[in-house]
C-alpha cells in the first residue's frame, strides 16, 4: 500500500488528464448515444424515436453497409502497409551500423507533415490529367497501359485514399517498434546464432515473441485509428465516386453537417465506438490466444 501522501500525489498528477480525458472524449460518447435515441436538426427541438435510428441503419440504410465494407477495406490495407512496413523497416534498422537517424528521420517526417498538405500531394501523384507521378512512372516502364485516374476509378479509388494513410503513421510505428526491438536481450539472440539459428528463426522464435505486447499495443492503434479514419478520405474523394470510398466517418459528417440529421449521424458514431471495441476485443483474443499456442 502507497502512504496517504503518495497516493494524494498521485491522485493529483492524474486528475487532469482524466478530466481532459472525460471533458473530450467520453462526454462526446455520452452526447452521442443520447442523441441516438432522438430525431433532431439541430434547431427545432429533440423528438424521441426511441429505437429507429438503429433499426434503419441497421436493416434499411445501404449506404450504411456499403460504407461498412469500404471501412473494412480502409482498414485492412492501411494497418498492413502501417505494420507491415514498420517491422520491416524496424528490423533493418538494427542491423544497419550508420545511417540509423537519418532513416528514422526521414520515415517520421510524413506523420508531422499537414493533413491536407498530404492530401493534396497525393492528389497530384494520382492525377491522370494532367499526368501524375505514378502515371508517369507506369509509362517510363512499359506499363502505360495500366494508367488510369486512380481517384475516379470506382475499381482504386477505395486503395487510393487507404495508401496515403498508410504511409503517413508508417514511421511513428516503426519507432514504436524499433525501440521494442532495442530491448530485446542481446544474450538470447547471441545463443541462438551460435546454435546455428537462421535470421528468420531467430525474428519468429526470440524477437517476435518479446515485442508481442508492444506489437499488441500498436496494432490496437492502428486499427482503432484505421477505423476512425476520416481527415483524408474526405479530403481527397469525400467518398465517391458514388459511394466506392465512402467511410462510416464521412458517411456521419455528411449526415450530420449536410443533411442536418443529427440524431441519425449520432447513432453511426455510437456504432464506430462499438465497432473499435469489438476490434479491440478480438484483437486480444487472437493475438493473446497465438501466444499461449
Amino acid at each position: 500500500m502507497l502512504p496517504r501522501r503518495s497516493r494524494l500525489s498521485v491522485l493529483i498528477f492524474l486528475l487532469p488528464p482524466l478530466l481532459l480525458y472525460g471533458i473530450a472524449v467520453l462526454l462526446p460518447i455520452f452526447q452521442s448515444l443520447f442523441l441516438s435515441f432522438f430525431s433532431w436538426d439541430g434547431i427545432s427541438e429533440l423528438q424521441f424515436v426511441g429505437l429507429s435510428n438503429y433499426t434503419h441503419m441497421l436493416t434499411g440504410d445501404s449506404v450504411f453497409w456499403h460504407a461498412f465494407v469500404n471501412g473494412l477495406g480502409y482498414v485492412v490495407i492501411c494497418v498492413v502497409l502501417q505494420l507491415g512496413g514498420a517491422l520491416l523497416v524496424a528490423s533493418l534498422l538494427t542491423s544497419f551500423r550508420r545511417g540509423r537517424e537519418l532513416v528514422k528521420t526521414l520515415y517520421l517526417l510524413p506523420a508531422v507533415i499537414s493533413t491536407v498538405a498530404i492530401a493534396f500531394l497525393f492528389e497530384r501523384i494520382y492525377s491522370f490529367d494532367p499526368v501524375g507521378l505514378l502515371n508517369q512512372i507506369l509509362g517510363w516502364v512499359g506499363l502505360g497501359g495500366l494508367a488510369r485516374p486512380w481517384l475516379s476509378d470506382i475499381h482504386t479509388v477505395l486503395a487510393a485514399d487507404s495508401i496515403p494513410e498508410g504511409w503517413r503513421f508508417t514511421g511513428l510505428y516503426m519507432l514504436i517498434i524499433y525501440a521494442a526491438l532495442l530491448a530485446v536481450p542481446q544474450e538470447l539472440e547471441e545463443a541462438a546464432r551460435l546454435d546455428g539459428a537462421s535470421r528468420w528463426v531467430l525474428f519468429t522464435k526470440i524477437r517476435f515473441p518479446y515485442i508481442r505486447p508492444v506489437w499488441i499495443t500498436t496494432t490496437i492503434i492502428a486499427v482503432t485509428y484505421s477505423l476512425r479514419g476520416f481527415d483524408i478520405p474526405y479530403l481527397m474523394t469525400n467518398g465517391g465516386p458514388g459511394q466506392s470510398s465512402e467511410l462510416l466517418t464521412t458517411y456521419m459528417y455528411k449526415t450530420a453537417f449536410t443533411s442536418t440529421d443529427y440524431g441519425y449521424a449520432s447513432t453511426i458514431a455510437v456504432f464506430v465506438v462499438v465497432e473499435c471495441l469489438v476490434a479491440v476485443g478480438l484483437i486480444f483474443l487472437l493475438l493473446r490466444r497465438k501466444a499461449d499456442a
